[in-house]
């Protein structure tokens, strides 16, 4: 049994299996760049930096980026290598089958399920803030029952039916989804270069009034584990992380790249870089304009711009960027999931509908409708607080697996053709996998609790139909 839950599935292997799934070749390498940004710009920017600053770390919110990025960095070039090694469709699941075998795959899928779907959850809440603060300039007040999750960051009722907005959003574009990738990343290429051009207006405008004593003391002295100091800083990137985990993305769509080897390094390696530039910016200006304890709020770059009177022309700019930004990182994750879904019905582990492909749009339609009702539903019921940090541990978790399979495979089978391979490989796998070590070590132990109950399911799961119907087996 152990040597059946360790078998592997060599990557010529996934290969061949990927080139029976008939997807569209579409998107060159603009097109990649943009489903990353499109991805990553969103809840960080506009949500998770104002809770971040405010509840741990201060100012020093823009070094808690930097210490993200520098843990996605290392990871994002083992997922390059990957990417152009092997360039199917299921991501981090796939690279852990070709290294660490069927088990811990399984489990790497079960972490993107989480990653993708409970993440567009929370943009989906995030969204929602931004909505209603925009419907206030025309004097609209949707029912508070119809706008706020029933239950709150400790799972108790509060009383609400419902977060229709968000749901709402999921579903409508879940129907984009629905028709084809190229129709929607034509529309995440426009939301992109939209949400891009208002964010640097803010970035722009704001600087101007930033008034650097609000950046002082740099690191607010500690009030408590995580509060503050240098734990607040860390804690701070392990919230922040969620921000940088859409350049992941890029990698999920390499079976509708017309040059994945060439053209999937280049999208994840961009549109992780120029969103770190924008992130790191944005931080500056939100803790430069207001004080950061009073970041905390559901919009807090609306929350920044208020403070200042001449800057209220901006309002409207951030409420539409906002709505942009997050629809874009909703989009992308409602297009990733799907095709997750795909490769493991088509490995075996999950049942055949989920391996079927519309015949006119050639996308994963029974996927994308069972991924965007479920993101629909979580959206209406769970609050920002429970969705965002679970994200992040799900990613971190399969992150850290990634690097460790780039590392085994260079051992393992060391002539295999590798069109992109990261340099030093050894000490920037090591450092990739302690660096999302040190970010999972400062969740809270609740946050443990719901993950090790997600697991659970999830091997209930495998044991109850993947293991005894697996095509490796077969």
């Amino acid at each position: 049994m152990l040597k059946q839950l360790l078998a592997i599935k060599p990557p010529q292997a996934a290969r061949i299996d990927a080139e029976s799934l008939d997807l569209n070749r579409t998107l060159g390498p603009w097109g990649l760049t943009a489903l990353g940004i499109g991805a990553v710009i969103g809840g960080g920017i506009f949500v998770i930096t104002g809770q971040a600053a405010a509840e741990h770390a201060g100012p020093a919110i823009i070094l808690s980026f930097v210490l993200a990025a520098i843990c996605c960095t290392f990871c994002a070039l083992c997922y390059a290598e990957f990417a152009a090694m092997v360039p199917v469709s299921g991501s981090a699941y796939s690279y852990t089958y070709a290294t660490l075998g069927e088990l811990a795959a399984w489990f790497i899928g079960w972490m993107l399920i989480l990653e993708y779907g409970v993440s567009a959850s929370a943009v989906a809440v995030s969204w929602n803030g931004y909505f209603l603060s925009l419907l206030d300039h025309f004097g609209i007040h949707l029912p508070a029952v119809l706008v706020n999750a029933p239950l709150d960051a400790q799972l108790k009722p509060t009383g609400a039916i419902m977060n229709l907005p968000a749901a709402g959003i999921v579903l409508a574009l879940t129907a984009l989804c629905y028709v084809g990738i190229r129709e929607s990343t034509t529309v995440n290429s426009l939301m992109v270069v939209l949400k891009t051009g208002l964010i640097l207006i803010v970035i722009f405008a704001g600087w101007k009034y930033v008034d650097p004593s609000l950046w002082q003391p740099f690191i607010p002295p500690a009030e408590g584990p995580g509060k503050y100091g240098w734990d607040g800083v860390l804690r701070g990137a392990s919230m922040v992380f969620f921000a940088y985990i859409g350049f992941e993305a890029t990698s999920v769509a390499a079976q509708e790249s017309r040059n994945p080897q060439r053209d999937m390094p280049i999208g994840m390696l961009a549109s992780l870089a120029i969103c770190t530039v924008l992130y790191i910016a944005m931080a500056a200006v939100m803790t430069g304009l207001t004080p950061y304890s009073q970041l905390g709020t559901n919009e807090p770059v609306v929350t920044a711009v208020a403070t200042h009177p001449e800057l209220n022309w901006l309002r409207v700019v951030v409420e539409v960027g906002a709505l942009i930004g997050l629809s874009s990182v909703v989009l992308v994750m409602v297009i990733a999931q799907p095709r997750i879904f795909m490769i493991m019905g088509r490995d075996g582990l999950l049942p055949p509908v989920f391996t079927k492909i519309h015949p006119k749009y050639r996308t994963p339609h029974i996927n994308t409708l069972i991924t965007g009702f479920g993101i629909a539903l979580l959206a209406a019921i769970f609050p920002l607080d429970v969705l965002g940090e679970l994200t992040s541990m799900g990613t971190l978790i399969a992150f850290a697996a990634v690097c460790a399979g780039v590392w085994i495979l260079r051992h393992t089978q060391p002539d295999l053709p590798r069109p992109f391979r990261i340099p030093a490989a050894p000490l920037i796998c090591l450092a990739g996998i302690v660096s999302c070590m040190i970010l999972l070590s400062t969740m809270t132990i609740h946050n443990w609790m719901l993950m090790l109950i997600w697991t659970a399911f999830g091997m209930v799961v495998y044991f109850g139909y993947g293991y005894r119907r697996s095509r490796l087996r077969g």
